[in-house]
C-alpha cells in the first residue's frame, strides 16, 4: 500500500466549469440556453417550489380564521376548589397558586363549574373569566365574583 495512491471522495476537485468547448462544460456552462437560471444572480427557489407548479401549501383550502396570539387561559374546576380550598374567604390567583391549581399568576384564569355534588363554598371568588353555569352555583352558595382587571 502507498500513500500517494490513497484517494476519497471527500478529497473530489470540483467541475471547473465555463472553461472551453472541450472542456465538455464550455459555452452555457451546464445552465442550459435561456431563462432565469442561466441568467447570474438567480436565487433558488423558495421551500415548497414545486417546479412551476402550484405549490401544496396554495392547493390547500384556507378555513377559518386563525388568532394570531390567542390568550390561553388556565382552566380552574369549582370541584377542585371545593377540594383544596374550604377555609378561605378570598380566593384569587395567589391562592389557587399555593394550592397547586394553577400554574402561574400572572396568566389569565378562567373557572367553570364542573361539579359532581352541588356547590357550598361561600366565597369572595377573583377570577379573568367565569362560565354561565359558575356564576350561578358561586352566586347560588351565596359567594361573590369579581373580575380581575388586567
Amino acid at each position: 500500500m502507498d500513500l500517494s495512491k490513497l484517494t476519497s471522495k471527500l478529497t473530489k476537485t470540483p467541475k471547473r466549469m465555463g472553461r472551453g468547448t472541450g472542456s465538455g462544460w464550455g459555452k452555457t456552462a451546464g445552465r442550459g440556453n435561456k431563462g432565469a437560471g442561466s441568467r447570474s444572480g438567480k436565487k433558488l427557489p423558495y421551500i415548497g417550489f414545486n417546479g412551476g407548479n402550484i405549490p401544496l401549501i396554495r392547493k390547500l383550502p384556507k378555513r377559518g380564521f386563525n388568532v394570531y396570539k390567542p390568550t390561553e387561559y388556565q382552566i380552574v374546576n369549582l370541584q377542585d376548589i371545593q377540594e383544596h380550598l374550604t377555609g378561605i374567604s378570598e380566593i384569587g390567583p395567589k391562592a389557587l397558586k399555593e394550592a397547586k391549581l394553577i400554574r402561574s399568576e400572572d396568566k389569565p384564569l378562567k373557572v367553570l363549574a364542573t361539579l359532581k355534588g352541588t356547590f357550598s363554598l361561600k366565597a369572595r371568588f377573583m377570577a379573568d373569566k367565569f362560565s354561565q353555569s359558575a356564576k350561578k352555583a358561586i352566586e347560588g352558595a351565596g359567594g361573590a365574583i369579581e373580575y380581575l382587571k388586567r
